[in-house]
């Protein structure tokens, strides 16, 4: 079960108490989107028959059930197809980001490298390509899809390598591309994403529990849409190096392959309409809506009047810092748009463009800068979480920031301007106890940011 470091909300008085409402909240978002769950909420067996998102399937229709995936929640959710189905699955292999195992009896469970990936993703990635071309007309393959799902299975095509990939996305992320910029460019360079996943299984039934760690959930961007119809092409991919300005320092068979793309050498991803998906079913098992729905509630069930206010937050982590600050005074001033005390909740993520070499992530990037914003205001706090427990590389999933802040910080001889220019966020909130400290969540569903006012 997800907890909080308890240094987060043990402090005396009035602070302790609106802290431990805070942790409520965000316990009731994490625990809303419990990967486990979400799968038994859409996939139920009653004897011979599998309803998935209540459409029956006849598994005496099928030879063999072949498990593949990759992503944050694999593991949690490998276990819930393993509970259900038991000894009808046939084989598995499931890829997650190190530390983020738990025992399986059937669907093998392999750690590998996020953001950024590596051999043993890579490893991975060969060994679900090698199971799907084993598929047949009469198998059903099940497909386990969540956040992080893109780098964690890595199958770059001939002539491009796992280093190719592994400097392309350094770039792309210290360059503050989106996911969705990111994932556009790798699914012309992998033969597992944008589609490439269904199309190896063809002719087998084929069917994505997928949990959703992208704004607006759109299918095609999560974890690059293995089993999803591509919207992009490779004129796309290369416009967005060319928009970055890294055409001229990416690896040179990208670009190569990327321009022979263009011309026509190489066949774009597969698109709507495509034969390969008329025995394909993608299903959305979780995503950040639900775990914001769920932290309003228990928000009003703690007394707050609690507002949702979008899902759909995107832009550089400190700017969007600066837009929760102006709600907390809004909230202080003008007991506006909600009447104190206020609960306002976001979702979305934010993108990091790095300019120091400090440890931190967006999340407590966001804090640090809405720190700023509400210094000296009193009964508020910014709260951003990753829902994943580790906001970039580190092992905290974001931090809280209220209105002393600032004064606890110049106690300790913290310079917050210094910690933000160096992207040295983490250091800063690890003085004060304020990292949120989950430890490793095993679901993914973008981040949440909390606007909070007494």
């Amino acid at each position: 079960m997800v907890t909080f470091a308890p240094e987060l909300y043990e402090r005396g008085g009035a602070l302790g108490e609106q802290r431990q409402q805070i942790v409520q909240v965000l316990l009731a978002a994490l625990r809303a989107v419990d990967p486990a769950e979400a799968v038994r909420r859409y996939l139920r067996r009653n004897g011979d028959t599998l309803y998935i998102n209540q459409e029956p399937l006849n598994l005496c229709d099928y030879r063999r059930i072949i498990v593949v995936g990759a992503g944050k929640a694999g593991a949690p959710m490998a276990q819930a197809v393993e509970e259900i189905l038991g000894d009808r699955i046939s084989a598995g292999y499931v890829n997650v980001k190190y530390e983020h195992v738990l025992p399986t009896q059937l669907i093998e469970i392999n750690e590998a490298g996020h953001p950024v990936p590596d051999e043993a993703g890579a490893r991975g990635g060969q060994r679900i390509a090698q199971l799907l071309d084993e598929a047949a007309a009469d198998d059903l393959v099940l497909c386990l899809i969540s956040g992080g799902g893109s780098a964690l299975m890595t199958f770059p095509v001939e002539g491009i390598t796992l280093q190719d990939m592994m400097d392309l996305t350094n770039a792309l992320l210290r360059a503050g591309a989106t996911i969705n910029e990111i994932n556009a460019i790798r699914k012309h360079l992998d033969g597992l994403k944008g589609g490439h996943l269904a199309q190896r299984a063809h002719p087998a039934r084929v069917v994505s529990l997928i949990l959703s760690d992208v704004v607006g959930n759109p299918l095609d961007v999560i974890a690059s849409g293995p089993t999803v119809p591509d919207t992009s092409t490779f004129a796309d991919a290369l416009g967005l190096l060319e928009r970055f300005g890294l055409v001229e320092d990416a690896p040179k068979a990208i670009i190569d392959h990327l321009r022979a793309g263009v011309a026509g050498d190489v066949a774009d991803t597969p698109k709507a309409g495509d034969p390969v998906f008329d025995s394909v079913s993608n299903v959305l098992v979780a995503s950040n809506g639900i775990a914001a729905e769920a932290a309003v509630a228990r928000a009003k069930e703690l007394g707050f009047h609690a507002l949702l206010l979008s899902t759909y937050i995107e832009g550089e982590a400190r700017e969007v810092a600066k837009v929760m600050g102006a709600l907390a005074k809004e909230e202080r001033e003008f007991s506006r748009p909600l009447p104190l005390p206020a609960c306002i909740i976001a979702g979305g993520e934010t993108t990091v463009t790095l300019e120091g070499s400090g440890k931190g992530g967006r999340n407590q990037e966001m804090a640090l800068a809405a720190a700023m914003s509400i210094a000296g205001l009193e009964n508020v706090a910014v709260v951003c979480l990753a829902t994943d427990g580790t906001d970039g590389p580190t092992d905290a999933s974001g931090a809280l920031a209220d209105g002393q802040t600032l004064d606890r910080a110049a106690e300790l001889g913290l310079d917050p301007w210094q910690h933000l220019e160096q992207n040295n966020a983490y250091p800063f909130f690890a003085e004060l106890n304020d990292l949120l400290l989950t430890g490793p969540t095993n679901t993914n569903v973008n981040d949440l940011t909390f606007v909070f006012a007494w």
